[in-house]
């Protein structure tokens, strides 16, 4: 959705709910400055520095003596660098009625499947905002239909999502850019109905003992895309997103044992070539508790990542991935906790810090650093990670909350 867009839906939606509900209106929000430093140039000469602000509002209502109730949570970035990273979105825009048996929601918004750390292999019905963060955890809101029951064998949910979204990329100026520009105007559809095709999913959840299992299916449009080279203009040739239709079922199972926490997401899925593949993503996260006499925990997180391609999209080789990570929560007043990952693959790493901490009532500072390493002589078909191997960065971010 365009900037334009967004404040005209913004500016209708408060018209139409504040006057007869505005006294039962609640307003709150967050509000971010966000400051990037690279430790090198770009491959393209970008800027080693970036700062943003970024805006996302919520507005909630439930009407009395109803079953009904509204969320409108709208997002809005500039950013200094890139003007592809200068976007907005409607995360949430959902009305939501809640009966005896059921319950149904219908509008924009978000839903996560997965329990694992490092990858969500399961988590297929949101596009991801990949100007916003390369680690694939935000979202846009996608368009649904939602009717869920709660039963004695657990929580069913149906979607029916008509249309889907396409992936955002960095523009030329930004980081985390690929070799080539991407061509987001002119995307290319499997599927004769194009972005506009009706995809749907079910998914069963249920906590027994402790383990907590969901099974799911989804067909539609891939959120992940494939690239097609266009050479149109050979001077400048650009990547167009291809976008085919899966079929995948999913199993994603969280086991609590004491202080071990043992996860897996396991995944089949048809449409990427004329072969069924499958993929995993499994491991523990153990936790010692009180290792300070102040009584902070610390967190020790092991994952194996494994795909039975042997050949990925884009003519990578499939490697498989350890992960090994540690998450330290300090019990404090003030919530501090940091987690620090790596994951490796045949003399590739990556390097993950994620650290926050409340500033009094209202604030909060975020640190983040993402650190790549490539084996560089292998060539630049050798890892996914080689277009950001000069990427290298870390953040900081004031959060205020109203």
């Amino acid at each position: 959705m365009t900037t334009k867009g967004l404040i005209l839906t913004t500016l209708f939606l408060t018209s139409f709910i504040g006057q007869p509900v505005s006294s039962a209106a609640e307003w709150s929000g967050v509000v971010s400055t966000e400051g990037r430093y690279f430790f090198e140039e770009g491959d393209f000469g970008q800027e080693q520095g970036e700062f943003s602000v970024a805006l996302e509002p919520e507005f909630y209502h439930r009407w009395e003596d109803t079953d009904w109730s509204i969320v409108f949570k709208p997002f809005l970035r500039w950013d200094s660098l890139d003007d592809e990273r200068s976007h907005a979105d409607i995360r949430e825009l959902m009305v939501r009625y809640v009966g005896d048996q059921w319950e149904l929601k219908a509008g924009v918004s978000k839903v996560f499947w997965g329990v694992a750390e490092s990858q969500h292999l399961v988590d297929v019905i949101n596009q991801t905002d990949f100007v916003e963060n390369i680690d694939g955890e935000d979202k846009l809101g996608q368009q649904m239909v939602v009717l869920s029951t709660e039963q004695d064998f657990g929580l069913l949910e149906l979607f029916v999502l008509p249309g889907s979204r396409e992936r955002t990329f960095a523009g030329e100026e930004g980081r985390f850019r690929f070799p080539l520009a991407v061509d987001e105007d002119n995307p290319i559809y499997a599927d004769e109905d194009g972005k506009q095709r009706l995809d749907g999913a079910i998914r069963w959840s249920k906590w027994i003992g402790d383990w907590d299992i969901g099974l799911s299916h989804f067909s539609g449009t891939s959120r992940e895309p494939l690239f097609v080279v266009d050479s149109t203009n050979p001077v400048q040739p650009m990547l167009r997103p291809l976008y085919v239709t899966i079929d995948q079922t999913s199993l994603d199972v969280q086991a609590t044992k004491g202080a071990w926490l043992w996860k897996l997401e396991a995944m089949s899925r048809s449409g990427f070539n004329e072969d069924r593949y499958w993929a995993a993503v499994g491991g523990f996260e153990y936790t010692f508790f009180g290792v300070t006499e102040s009584g902070a925990d610390l967190g020790m997180i092991m994952e194996y990542q494994h795909d039975s391609r042997e050949t990925l999209p884009g003519g990578y080789q499939q490697q498989d991935v350890g992960v090994l990570g540690f998450r330290l929560a300090l019990n404090d007043i003030q919530s501090t906790d940091a987690l620090l990952a790596m994951s490796y693959a045949d003399e590739q790493s990556f390097v993950n810090l994620e650290a926050s901490r409340r500033l009094g009532d209202d604030w909060k500072m975020i640190l983040e650093a993402r650190l790549f390493s490539v084996d560089e002589d292998q060539g630049p078909n050798s890892s996914l990670l080689y277009p950001f191997r000069n990427d290298d960065y870390v953040s900081v971010t004031f959060e205020r909350y109203f």
